[in-house]
């Protein structure tokens, strides 16, 4: 099964939707039926031949994607089978990348889960082909035919029923195909043809109209027959179902039932008859390296060579292994190719075929087929491999943001020698996750969710012998001020010999987005240029120290506008002692306040769970900033729109990053996905005291953040009132005809 086909003959479909749907299970049963695998395995048993990493045999469920293909009715198909659990949708998002087309599942008893919504949303981004299969018809409280109404609705009813259930759960034992009008029946480990049942002839007729109403629209004599109300034959339903499909203007649903084998026959026909082959697909839009400009390349095996990456698996024994598809031309083993998003060349050494864990040696791979090679040095996820006399670029593949942060550390001193580089290594194979050093010095691994961290742990263990422990990171919180003072500050100290002294005055005032900011207004020389940069370091010494509660202090502006100094004892540490002084009793007059980062948080929810969302949002001092409808399309585009008549709204709302990565538990449950935006990271002020990093200090008594509520900032250029100094907070200030500039030894103060 190696050696390839011609491309007319190929299909590649991927297989998405939410979890515990069976997509694993109906891909078994599709490799079974075509004779690529002698034994069907199940997924509980762990003996699934595509669920084959240890972390998936031992969690009974898909993590990541795996490709296999089988022959049927003389034509190749590669299945890319994809995790539907939300912490994995990255290698729902690589498998997109290599397919040609989309078998989008649902669990008939389940009804239009977020994971499916998700899987619909990214067919479309992708402008992929689709099929829909309501899948475990068997199951308890299982009705097809509801599920199917369910999908219409959600979708719109450019979804054409191709098959019609025959029963529902227990009863479940065959289908009617609407375009031929014939029936099958399950029994005994095979399937066979029936008469279409009487009871079903009313469902039949009304069913196969709406499969007419949606598919006549791909072809305007087969739309003007029906309009007139004229036999449409079997021939030309099955012309314009294809049309329709390849075109995207409707998406068949079928109905099977994977644990019993019930459709697979009927989808496998499906797959060949409506699904398009690779050349009947628009041409490739690439990017020419040298020139920048977008060419259209077609997909045929004769043309320029283009191939995309689109996933990578660190091996510690054979090295990485980079999966491929080939969209235009002819990919040889044994050959040099080009990397132009790396500018560099890579070695092409045997290409392998792909059935699930097991390789097989291939001599090419031509357009629309996909398989791998190992050992690539730079090549990374979505780059691009070509010529380098015709080099292109292909449009980045668009991962979803990592929304759980935690620290990591190693577990043992070997294990500190091997992390660096085992997390580089498995970070290449995980396109969604990454690892920075935070603010506060930890080591922070940001992930898809709890799943997805507990994987990568356990793959690191398996894969590069790295022990690592997980734990909350620490919150980087900061200080401010939200008011302004002017304070004095005064150092002097007499040992004997020389002495110090310094004598500054500051004026202090918020700063925001500013960082901390030193500027001088001396007059007169009352405090020599000498000693500035001794209050400038001070001020910012004692910032980042903190003054509330051991956090740096930022986005204020010190100004040093009056001073004394002694010709003798002033020196630069005396000014920078007194500065630090200043700076810390004048920011306990300044309305301090706590700031804890902020992030803006997106979650696309259906209406129904609108006000529970809302209300879980709220609890956890999110601030719903607006609402709007998600997956509206114009009205001229006719295919299936999102949640039609289910309205989905994506809330924004700030959150506080305190705890973000709990939010995805409450949101999965109500059928929501939360999508964090980092670059709109930002810092507010906590309300409440609540939790402060360990190990850093309290605010002291009196200066709590709940008790430091802070008044508006006062507007950019604005210039309020100082406000007047406590009293007792500092001592009278003498007039400047009365200060000493340079007081003769003898004066020294006391």
């Amino acid at each position: 099964m190696a050696k390839s086909v011609d491309i007319p003959h190929l299909r590649s479909v991927v297989l998405a939707g939410h979890a515990g749907a069976g997509k694993t299970t109906l891909a078994e049963q599709l490799l079974f039926a075509g004779g690529a695998i002698g034994r069907l395995g199940r997924v509980d048993d762990g003996t699934a031949s595509l669920d084959f990493e240890p972390e998936e045999q031992k969690r009974h469920e898909s993590l990541s994607l795996a490709v296999a293909s089988l022959d049927h009715a003389g034509h190749r198909i590669t299945l890319v089978d994809t995790p539907g659990y939300s912490d994995f949708f990255a290698e729902v998002v690589e498998g997109f990348a290599a397919a040609d087309a989309a078998i989008l599942v649902m669990d008939a008893s389940g009804g239009v889960e977020a994971g499916l919504e998700a899987a619909v949303r990214l067919a479309r981004e992708r402008d992929l082909p689709a099929l829909f299969v309501v899948n475990k018809a068997d199951r308890e409280n299982a009705d097809p035919n509801r599920a199917l109404d369910a999908l219409r609705s959600a979708f719109g009813p450019k979804l054409a029923p191709l098959h019609l259930a025959i029963g529902a759960a227990e009863s479940f034992s065959g289908y009617v195909d609407l375009v031929h009008r014939r029936a099958y029946r399950f029994a005994n480990g095979s399937e066979e043809e029936i008469p279409v049942p009487a009871e079903l002839a009313a469902e039949v007729d009304r069913r196969r109209d709406q499969l007419l109403e949606a598919a006549a629209e791909a072809d305007d004599d087969v739309l003007t027959k029906y309009l007139e109300g004229e036999e449409i034959s079997d021939e030309e339903l099955d012309a314009c179902l294809h049309r329709g499909v390849r075109d995207r203007l409707l998406a068949p649903v079928l109905v099977t039932s994977a644990s019993r084998g019930i459709g697979i026959r009927g989808l496998l026909d499906a797959i060949v008859r409506y699904l398009p082959a690779p050349n009947e697909l628009p041409p490739v839009e690439a990017i020419d390296a040298r020139s920048g400009e977008t060419v259209r390349l077609d997909r045929d095996p004769n043309g320029p060579l283009l191939v995309r990456a689109f996933k990578t698996s660190a091996d510690p024994f054979v090295g990485r292994l980079t999966y491929l598809r080939v969209l235009s031309g002819t990919l040889h083993a044994q050959t040099t190719v080009y990397n132009a998003d790396r500018g560099e060349d890579e070695r092409v050494g045997a290409l392998l075929a792909l059935h699930g864990k097991e390789q097989e040696p291939i001599g090419e791979l031509r357009a629309g087929e996909i398989g791998a090679v190992a050992k690539l040095t730079v090549t990374q996820v979505g780059d691009a491999l070509s010529t380098r006399d015709r080099p292109y670029r292909l449009p980045a593949l668009e991962f979803p943001s990592p929304t759980l942060r935690v620290a990591i550390e190693p577990q043992t001193k070997a294990d500190l020698d091997k992390l660096s580089s085992a997390i580089a290594r498995m970070l290449e194979e995980e396109p969604a996750a990454r690892v920075e050093r935070s603010e506060a010095g930890e080591q922070v691994l940001l992930a898809m969710g709890e799943a997805h961290v507990a994987v990568i742990a356990e793959r690191l263990k398996r894969k590069f012998g790295v022990s690592i422990v997980t734990k909350p990171p620490k919150v980087a919180y900061r200080e401010t001020i939200r008011g302004r003072t002017q304070v004095h500050g005064r150092y002097k100290k007499q040992t004997g010999g020389h002495g110090m002294f310094a004598d500054v005055w500051l004026e202090l005032e918020p700063n925001p987005g500013g960082g901390v900011e030193f500027a001088e207004r001396i007059v007169g020389g009352v405090v020599p240029k000498q000693f500035f940069p001794g209050v400038e370091k001070g001020i910012r010494e004692a910032a980042a120290e903190g003054v509330l509660a051991g956090y740096p202090l930022v986005d204020f502006k010190a100004t040093l506008y009056d001073g004394q100094y002694h010709t003798v004892d002033s020196n630069e540490l005396s000014f920078k002692i007194a500065a630090s002084m200043a700076l810390k009793q004048g920011v306990m007059q300044c309305n301090p306040v706590l700031m804890e980062p902020i992030m803006l948080v997106e979650v696309l929810v259906p209406e129904a769970a609108m006000g529970d969302v809302s209300r879980d949002l709220s609890g956890r001092r999110g601030r719903v900033l607006g609402m709007e409808p998600a997956g509206e399309r114009p009205p001229a585009d006719h295919r299936p729109r999102p949640r039609g008549g289910a309205l989905q709204l994506r809330h924004r709302a700030p959150l506080p990053h305190r705890r973000p990565g709990h939010l995805q538990r409450p949101l999965r449950s109500l059928r929501g996905r939360a999508a964090p935006h980092r670059p709109e990271d930002h810092r507010g002020p906590q309300e409440g005291a609540g939790e402060l990093t360990p190990g850093r200090g309290r605010p002291p008594a009196g200066a709590s953040p709940s008790t430091a509520c802070p008044a508006a900032l006062p507007s950019p250029g604005a210039s309020p009132a100082l406000p007047g100094r406590p009293a007792g907070a500092a001592q009278a200030r003498p007039s400047r005809s009365t200060r000493a500039r340079a007081a003769p030894r003898s004066s020294r103060p006391s």
